[in-house]
């Protein structure tokens, strides 16, 4: 069995809380409890049906009649007396066959200490499934159903109980822990497509305890079962995996795969408890070559291209060329002055001659 964690806090799965009365230099009995659910070094609070709950603490002055462990939950009592060791420790086991059949939902441990008197003052009546007090009256009082018609509902005699045991007249101590059961659970991470020849790893999660086993099956989908005198044709692999620790209340599990002998095809997987009633089935596909893809570059590696716009300069005249000439812009009345001008002086000279 695990070493469990140690802490001064309630943490998920692994809880230790004490319970010390010191009255004035005298010091009383101190009780402690650590409950570890299975094998888990996670420390989940959470366990799958049949599997283990470990409870075990300190519980300092001997006391004769040992310790009283209460499991309360849903339409569940139980009552056990565990003895203290001589070095102050205690253990007590919920076996799988304990918890294979218990409801889901949440279950409160509690350990009572006996104190100075020696004696719990607070005890269960299997023939009446009363809870009686016996500082109360000369024989003791009931205080309220625990089982049989008219008992409380779990969480309501949970709190009933702690607060008989703190009542006033009571010298007896405790220590509480709780715990929460589901069904068992085993599931397959998406697997994708594989190649003939590539080796990849199967893996999933569970609420099974660390240390539990697991059975992996995978086989092709065209496989079936010939007669002893028929080639086999059979492409898969088979083997059994422990859980391990996982994280978030859940164990994880993996399984590899080494796909040079398969053939390309459908392929099952089933993953199934070897202890617990818990089973998984996904499918991938063997493939002879998986496509080549071409990678998108990145943001880095895109080259911008810059266009250069086409040249606008205008061709020279050549120097033969002449540009036409523009009119004159003149008024009308500028040139009929200067034809009669000339026309006065050729007048003019022909007087002369």
């Amino acid at each position: 069995m695990q070493q469990p964690i140690r802490s001064s806090i309630s943490t998920r799965g692994i809880v230790i809380l004490s319970a010390c009365l010191v009255l004035s230099v005298i010091t009383v009995p101190c009780l402690a409890i650590t409950l570890t659910p299975g094998a888990s070094q996670t420390g989940s609070a959470t366990i799958a049906n049949g599997d283990p709950v470990y409870i075990q603490g300190i519980a300092t002055g001997q006391p004769v009649n040992g310790l009283q462990v209460w499991l309360i939950g849903y339409n569940t009592v139980k009552i056990s007396n565990v003895a203290v060791n001589s070095d102050n420790t205690y253990s007590y086991e919920l076996k799988p066959a304990d918890t294979m059949n218990l409801a889901s939902g949440q279950y409160l441990v509690l350990v009572q200490h006996p104190m100075m008197n020696g004696q719990f003052d607070i005890v269960y009546s299997p023939s009446t499934g009363q809870v009686i007090n016996r500082q109360l009256g000369i024989s003791g009082s009931a205080i309220f159903q625990l089982t049989s018609g008219g008992s409380l509902q779990s969480t309501d005699a949970a709190s009933a109980l702690m607060r008989a045991i703190n009542s006033q007249n009571v010298d007896d101590t405790f220590a509480t822990a709780s715990f929460y059961v589901s069904p068992p659970d085993a599931f397959i991470h998406p697997i994708g497509d594989h190649a003939v020849g590539e080796k990849f790893t199967i893996s999933g999660s569970t609420n099974l305890a660390v240390g539990d086993n697991l059975q992996v099956d995978v086989y092709s989908s065209s496989f079936v079962p010939t007669s002893k005198n028929q080639a086999v044709g059979f492409s898969g692999a088979s083997g059994v995996v422990q859980v391990m620790p996982g994280d978030n209340g859940r164990n994880q599990w993996s399984f590899a795969i080494d796909a040079s002998t398969f053939t390309p095809d459908e392929y099952m997987v089933r993953v199934s408890g070897i202890t617990q009633d818990v089973a998984g089935s996904t499918t991938f596909n063997i493939v002879k070559k998986l496509p080549s893809t071409t990678p998108t570059p990145s943001a880095s590696e895109v080259t911008t291209m810059v266009t250069t716009p086409a040249s606008t300069t205008a061709t020279p005249v050549h120097p033969t060329e002449v540009p036409p000439t523009k009119k004159s812009s003149l008024p009308l009345w500028c040139g009929t002055g200067a034809l009669l001008s000339a026309i006065a002086l050729i007048k003019l000279k022909k007087v002369d001659g």
